[in-house]
């Protein structure tokens, strides 16, 4: 029962660190454009490829 404790706090403090990190990701625009990377990776007009000279 003692090491109940130790426990909590630390998985309440990782709790909160979780939650800070999604605060985060949505305060910098992680989330902003879900569909629009999907259409870019199906279309040609980008193409990773080096031009030919």
């Amino acid at each position: 029962m003692s090491v109940l404790v130790y426990l909590i706090p630390i998985s309440l403090f990782l709790g909160g660190l979780g939650l800070a990190a999604f605060f985060w990701s949505l305060k910098s625009h992680q989330y902003d454009d879900p569909e629009g990377d999907a259409h870019r990776i199906l279309s040609g007009e980008w193409d990773d490829a080096p031009p030919e000279d």
